[in-house]
Formats: structure tokens, C-alpha cells, sequence
């Protein structure tokens, strides 16, 4: 099974039949919202809209744990994660879907390790998406005629506030090409788990001083409203193309990490 988290602007993939909805209770507490569980091409898909739906829970309130043990405890092994950005490198202009490889993360106080008590784990992260996982999104938009942004680094902050403009222009000294919310935990809660995970990133604005322009929520909500035709035909090719079977570092995960 492949699943899906959908950020803002994005709660379902449209012209996916939805056969149930599955409301998980976890260890950790309850996801965003109940698993919506489709199917493309034989495929099974379980989708979750990570601010909920409505839209009412804010990045730094996400419960990043449950929803990935959610996953974890359908069965799935895959997880595409959907983001609105902020644009910070030149290229990154507004309507820019990017896949992201690498991530520096500026969050504090979410909850971010499954292992908190008597294991003590340290998983590799030196490549923090799953390099078959962008592989198979990369060859997914070339089927699509989709143009894809195939590297970025993702700051991830922890909001819900905006980005100063002196922020903006320390993070684009650290090499940072587009800023979010919500790219960590989700990241290595994943890779704790030994599934494979990997983001789309969808430039909703320029970040704060990279433009005249204020920018407002409803900006980000909007931009990613026009990109959800781009961002449906897209998914559903990834979940077409995806191997069957896991041949990358993920699946070993934990292997060689715990002391």
C-alpha cells in the first residue's frame, strides 16, 4: 500500500474511488483525520489530509507520530508527503513543483523520535528522502509531461508564524532553496519505521524579502488550489510506476542503528 499527505490546499485525489475510511487510534494519539483508502490500477492508496479536514490544525500541532504510525500500521511502505513552500532560490518561482533531497530542520518541541524510552536508535539520514521513492516520482512527471524541480533543499521552520526577511536571507546562505512547516518530523519519523518517504513541494510564493508582494494564507491555499489538477495526474502516475518491491536503504533502516 502507498500512502498520501496531502498539505494545504490538497485533501483528496480527485477521481480516486474512495472504497473506506479508516479511523486509526495509536499509541501515540490520533492522526490529522480518518485514512481515506482508494485504489489506481490495482494499486491501494490510503490518503490523509495532514491539517485535517477542514483545514484546523497548524503545522506545529500536527501529531507527526500518529499519522506516520497510522501508516505504519496499515501496512503501508511508501509515503509521498505534499507541501506548500515559500521560494527562496531564484528558480524556485511561483507554480514550481520540486523534489526535494535534502532538509535542514529548524523545528523545536514536536515530538519527533518513536524511540524515546529504553532503545536508543540513531538511523542514518545522510540522504533523508528514499532515492528510489524520487526516482519514481522524477520518471512519473516525465510520463505526465509534468516539469519537475529533481533537487532542492527544504528548511523546514516551525511556524505558524512566517519567515522574517533576514531569516530568508540567513537561509539561503545555509543553501536553502525553499521553506516550510512541515517536512520534519515526517521525514525521519518515516525512516524510524523503515518506510520509504519522499515529498513533493509545491511553490506557493516567494519567501518573505524575496518579493515586494505581502504575502497571506489565502495566497498559499489558492496557488495550491490551481496546482491540484497538476498534482492528481502526477500521483496517480507515481502510484502506477512504483516497484513492487523496495530495493533501497529504507527497508533496512534500522538494521545497523540501534546501541
Amino acid at each position: 500500500m502507498v500512502g498520501v499527505i496531502g498539505g494545504s490546499g490538497v485533501y483528496d485525489i480527485e477521481g480516486v474511488v474512495i472504497k473506506e475510511v479508516k479511523k486509526i487510534s495509536t499509541p501515540y494519539g490520533e492522526p490529522s483525520d480518518s485514512y481515506r483508502i482508494g485504489e489506481i490500477d490495482g494499486r491501494e492508496i490510503a490518503f490523509l489530509p495532514r491539517h485535517g479536514s477542514p483545514h484546523h490544525i497548524a503545522p506545529h500541532r500536527v501529531n507527526y507520530r500518529a499519522n506516520i504510525m497510522g501508516f505504519k500500521e496499515m501496512g503501508v511502505e511508501r509515503i509521498i508527503s505534499v507541501n506548500a513552500v515559500g521560494g527562496i532560490s531564484p528558480e524556485m518561482v511561483p507554480g514550481t513543483v520540486v523534489v526535494p533531497d535534502q532538509i535542514i530542520d529548524m523545528t523545536g518541541g514536536r515530538e519527533s523520535t518513536f524511540y524515546e524510552v529504553e532503545d536508543v536508535v540513531h538511523i542514518d539520514f545522510t540522504e533523508p528522502y528514499c532515492p528510489e521513492l524520487r526516482e519514481a516520482i522524477i520518471s512519473a512527471g516525465e510520463k505526465a509531461g509534468i516539469t519537475l524541480r529533481q533537487k532542492a533543499t527544504y528548511m523546514c521552520v516551525n511556524g505558524p508564524r512566517l519567515e522574517t526577511a533576514a531569516e530568508i536571507k540567513a537561509f539561503s546562505l545555509l543553501g536553502t532553496d525553499i521553506v516550510g512547516m512541515t517536512g520534519m518530523p515526517e521525514a525521519s519519523l518515516a525512516r524510524e519505521l523503515s518506510i520509504c518517504f519522499a515529498g513533493i513541494a509545491v511553490v506557493t510564493n516567494y519567501a518573505a524579502g524575496i518579493s515586494k508582494e505581502k504575502l497571506t494564507a489565502r495566497d498559499v491555499i489558492e496557488k495550491m488550489a490551481e496546482s491540484t489538477r497538476k498534482l492528481n495526474r502526477l500521483l496517480k502516475e507515481i502510484v502506477r510506476g512504483i516497484p513492487h518491491n523496495r530495493n533501497c536503504i529504507c527497508k533496512d533502516a534500522l538494521k545497523n542503528a540501534r546501541m
